[in-house]
């Protein structure tokens, strides 16, 4: 029995053996997997005689920011007077002395009176057209942008500089018409593509013009490239619109202009004082829209009815000293002083006012002086000055 019991053991672990080496022989081997063989460098053959290799690609360079007007960066602060134009005069004192020497004609006044509660610092020059030793007239910078002390440099020390036109910080060019000695030597921009749609808007801008007789004038202007002269407009400004972002003359549907023939011009905007009466037009010239309120350094320019030009600067952004002053204000000032009619120019940090080379207000932009692209002179002629 005992026998029997170990045979049947003895062959059913033969079994398990034999089961076992079968099993090993049926497994799939692992077989590690075999490694390419790395093909030889290729020389890189030269390109065919008469060809230039292909050029080594470069990563673009991240895009340049385009210019800022620093003016955009600084929040103006608002005047939320209802006072508006009924505020009282500044009274003026004259300082010819400390920017002589002037000539006999000509005189510069300072005010530091306030302005419904705030502090101001403001200086105007009035000059005669009819004195003959005054040559009244432009410069621009030919692509570049200069400070006034540079024009002042420049132009063998002129008697008066202040900015005039609004800029392009992008391209240096102005926006607004120029003329000099007869020549127009910038235009305004002919057109604003109209937000979400394929029009622009063609707006005529104002400028100042003084003919060659001395006769001077205000008026909102329209300009072509291809024309000698400016079109002028006396009455109001023209608002039109179109597909053609450079427009001509026709397609303001306005007949009521003519030509200026004038000798030197001078462009901004809006029209502050139109015949003799306070007519701010800035929303018709594209310019400070529903900016009505805010207060920022000016320059202007004006003429009274008996012939003198008056030239503005009113200092701002200069805490607890000067705030600047709005549009309105900027005109009931000009009407104080007597002008018939009178344009706003270029403000802000470009605002800047030199007699016989020296600062009247001190401008805003923390550099000093900004370089504008076109400037108006009055000069004085050899030996006149006393």
């Amino acid at each position: 029995m005992i026998r029997h019991s170990i045979r049947i053991q003895c062959k059913s672990l033969a079994l398990v053996l034999f089961l076992a080496i079968l099993w090993g022989t049926a497994r799939p081997q692992t077989v590690p997997p075999v490694k390419p063989a790395t093909p030889p460098t290729q020389p890189v053959p030269p390109p065919p005689q008469g060809t230039s290799p292909a050029p080594t690609v470069k990563p673009s360079p991240s895009p340049a920011k385009p210019p800022v007007d620093p003016d955009d960066l600084t929040p103006p602060e608002k005047n939320n007077s209802t006072a508006g134009g009924e505020s009282k005069k500044w009274q003026w004192t004259s300082v010819d002395s400390a920017f002589g020497p002037l000539p006999a004609s000509v005189h510069i006044y300072r005010t530091q009176d306030s302005l419904e509660g705030r502090p101001s610092i403001a200086y105007y020059v009035s000059a005669p057209l009819k004195d003959k030793s005054l040559l009244f007239t432009t410069q621009i910078g030919y692509g570049q942008r200069l400070t006034p002390a540079r024009y002042y440099q420049q132009e063998q020390n002129p008697l008066l500089v202040i900015n005039t036109s609004f800029f392009s910080f992008k391209t240096n060019g102005n926006l607004n018409v120029v003329v000099k000695d007869g020549k127009m030597v910038a235009w305004n921009q002919p057109s604003r593509r109209m937000k979400g749609l394929s029009l622009y808007q063609y707006t005529t801008r104002s400028a100042l013009g003084i003919s060659a007789k001395r006769k001077v004038d205000v008026a909102w202007i329209f300009t072509d490239s291809t024309q000698p002269w400016p079109y002028a407009f006396e009455d109001a400004p023209v608002i039109a619109q179109g597909g053609d972002s450079i427009p001509g003359i026709s397609a303001l549907n306005n007949s009521h202009w003519r030509r200026w023939k004038m000798q030197t011009v001078v462009g901004g905007g809006p029209v502050l004082v139109h015949n003799g009466k306070i007519r701010v037009t800035n929303e018709e010239e594209g310019l400070f829209t529903k900016g009505e309120k805010d207060l920022h350094p000016r320059s202007a320019i004006g003429y009274t009815r008996d012939g003198h030009i008056i030239v503005l600067a009113v200092q701002g952004r200069t805490p607890h000293l000067a705030a600047g002053v709005t549009l309105a204000q900027e005109a009931k000032i000009l009407l104080d002083l007597g002008c018939y009619e009178a344009i706003n120019l270029d403000g802000g940090g470009s605002s800047c006012l030199l007699v016989n080379g020296k600062e009247t207000i001190h401008p805003s932009d923390k550099e000093g002086e900004r370089p504008v692209p076109s400037v108006f002179l009055i000069k004085t002629l050899s030996g006149q000055v006393d």
